[in-house]
């Protein structure tokens, strides 16, 4: 998959001499957490919400409001700003951004053209949204997983087993993070059946293949955040 697929375009972008004051009321306005910096319309940095509260004078402060207002005013994005961000470009796969946040603990990324102009954000909610998509969980509540041998064929073997026996497959995910060498987990994602059919299916494939777990997933009843009142 690649980033330009899954990317927020048309991002918003605050000049370097753009006040924190105004970049704060443009976050709030805009419900984001981060915004590139440009000069002369190209990427020069980003600014987050944190870099802002960092910035900003504590609440002990003794300066007035009005004093407070005006120091906000003269403080620049470029003052506060992560200069020369690490940035993607738009085929970049979705996969090497991830594994960039992740192992440099940042939450977005500016995707930029090959004159550095700014052209789409990709944030850690995108990635969240491309492993939903990929696992098929909106698709298929049932989730079926196995401890596979990883040689020739025998994920082949197990697909047509499934199909076979009436499984309608949405997602197959394969991991070797947590079996020993030789062997792979594989994760088959199926839409819903009935319980007896499931069951029969199970025993058939217990016969041949190690099944780990087999878990169906209501995402009806998953957590809400409560609507604020007022």
């Amino acid at each position: 998959m690649l980033v330009k697929e899954w990317m927020a375009t048309d991002p918003i972008t605050v000049d370097e001499e753009t006040s924190i004051m105004k970049v704060t009321q443009l976050l709030k306005e805009h419900k984001i957490r981060r915004v590139p910096v440009v000069r002369r319309n190209k990427l020069v940095g980003i600014v987050s919400d944190r870099d802002i509260k960092e910035a900003a004078p504590s609440k002990a402060t003794s300066l007035d409001v009005h004093e407070l207002y005006y120091l906000l005013s003269e403080i620049k994005v470029k003052d506060i700003m992560t200069p020369n961000p690490l940035t993607l470009k738009e085929n970049d796969s979705v996969e090497k951004a991830a594994v960039i946040m992740l192992e440099n603990r940042i939450s977005g990324m500016p995707v930029v053209d090959d004159e550095n102009h700014v052209i789409g954000l990709v944030t850690q909610t995108d990635i969240f949204k491309v492993m939903i998509s990929i696992t098929g969980i909106y698709r298929g509540p049932i989730q079926l997983a196995f401890d596979l041998e990883d040689k020739p064929g025998y994920l082949t073997n197990l697909l047509s087993q499934l199909s076979q026996l009436g499984a309608r497959m949405v997602s197959v995910l394969t991991c070797q993070d947590h079996v020993g060498p030789g062997r792979r987990e594989v994760y088959v994602r199926i839409k819903d059946m009935e319980q007896s059919q499931l069951d029969n299916m199970i025993d058939e494939l217990k016969k041949e293949f190690k099944v780990l777990y087999v878990l169906r997933e209501d995402l009806k009843d998953i957590p809400r955040k409560p609507s604020s009142t007022r």
